[in-house]
C-alpha cells in the first residue's frame, strides 16, 4: 500500500505554519523581555545547594524575598535534600550577591548545613555575547545545510532542507517558549542536534527521490516522491522509534538537569520527523519551475 502524503499538504502546511508563527513569537519576544532566558543569556547567578536535612522551599522564598532577592527562582530535586536557587538580571558584584543568598540561608538555618554543588555568574555582556554567537552558530548550521545539500544534490533540494530545518528549529523554540520552558545553552545545544538529525533524515528522503528522478523520468512528480517517500518510511520510523525510545529514558531517569535537554530532543526528534515527510518534500514541488520539473 502506497500512502499519499503529498494529498495532505495543505493539512501539514497549516500546522507547520501554527508551529512557524510560534516560533516567530518565540523570537520577538527575546528582544522584548519576554523570553524565559536562562542566566546563560539574561545575566545573573545560579547555585545548587545541597542540604543535610530536607529544607522547605516556600519557607527559602519567603526568606530570600524578606532579604531583598524578590525575583529568586526556586527549584527542589526529587532525589536529594538539593535546591537550585537562580537570579536573573543582577546588576553589580555577582560574587558578592552568591555570598549574601548564602549567607542569608546560613543563618536562618544553622542547625541544616550544605554544600555548594555549583555556583554560576554570568555577567549581562556576557549573556548577551552568548545570546549573539547562539544566533550566528544556528545561521551558520543552516548556511552549511543550504551548501551542502545543494551541492550534493541541487539548489532547490538545499532550499527545502533549509526551510525544512528552519521550520523545526522555530517549531521547538515556540513549543518551549508556549511550555514557559527556559531557554539557555543546553537548549541551543538540542537545537543544533536537532539540525543535524533533522537534515540527515531529509538527505535519505531527498536520496531516494533524486535515485527516482533519474530511473522514472516519464513519471509525474507527486505520484513519484510519494511513492520514494513510502520506499524509506521504514527506515524513517524505525530510526525515529529508536531515538524516541532513548530519549523517553533520559526523560523519565535522566534527572532534573538534563530534562529540558532531553525534552527538547524528543520534540525535535518527532518534529523533525514530520517535516522531512510533510514540509521539506512538498516544497520540491513548490520549487518545481516553469516546466513543472525538477532537473533529472
Amino acid at each position: 500500500m502506497t500512502l499519499d502524503f503529498l494529498g495532505k499538504r495543505r493539512y501539514t502546511f497549516v500546522i507547520s505554519a501554527i508551529l512557524f508563527f510560534l516560533g516567530v513569537i518565540a523570537i520577538v519576544s527575546i528582544p522584548l523581555g519576554k523570553a524565559n532566558l536562562g542566566i546563560d543569556f539574561s545575566g545573573g547567578v545560579s547555585l545548587q545547594l545541597n542540604f543535610d536535612k530536607p529544607v522547605g522551599i516556600d519557607e527559602v522564598r519567603t526568606l530570600l524575598e524578606e532579604s531583598g532577592y524578590k525575583d529568586a527562582f526556586l527549584q527542589d530535586f526529587a532525589e536529594g535534600n538539593k535546591l537550585l536557587i537562580r537570579l536573573k538580571d543582577t546588576a553589580g558584584d555577582l560574587s558578592k550577591v552568591s555570598e549574601g543568598i548564602k549567607a542569608t540561608i546560613s543563618g536562618r538555618f544553622p542547625d541544616n548545613p550544605f554544600l555548594i554543588d555549583s555556583v554560576t555568574e554570568v555577567g549581562p555582556t556576557v549573556g548577551k555575547k552568548l545570546q549573539k554567537d547562539a544566533l550566528l552558530a544556528v545561521s551558520i548550521s543552516l548556511l552549511g545545510i543550504l551548501l551542502y545539500v545543494g551541492w550534493r544534490f541541487e539548489l532547490r533540494f538545499g532550499i527545502a532542507a533549509v526551510v525544512a530545518t528552519f521550520h523545526d528549529v522555530l517549531a521547538v523554540l515556540g513549543i518551549f517558549t508556549l511550555l514557559n520552558k527556559e531557554i539557555n545553552l543546553l537548549t541551543i545545544t538540542a537545537l543544533l542536534t536537532l539540525a543535524g538529525y533533522s537534515l540527515t533524515d531529509t538527505v535519505v528522503v531527498f536520496d531516494r527521490i533524486r535515485e527516482n528522478l533519474r530511473r522514472h523520468r516519464k513519471e509525474a512528480l507527486i505520484p513519484l516522491i510519494n511513492r520514494s517517500i513510502n520506499e524509506v518510511l521504514r527506515r524513517t520510523v524505525v530510526t525515529s522509534v529508536t531515538t524516541l525510545l532513548v530519549l523517553v529514558s533520559l526523560l523519565i531517569f535522566g534527572g532534573d538537569v538534563i530534562h529540558d535537554f532531553s525534552l527538547a530532543l524528543f520534540l525535535g526528534v518527532l518534529v523533525g520527523t514530520y517535516s522531512s515527510v510533510f514540509v521539506a518534500s512538498p516544497l520540491l514541488l513548490v520549487q518545481k519551475g516553469k516546466k513543472g520539473k525538477l532537473i533529472r
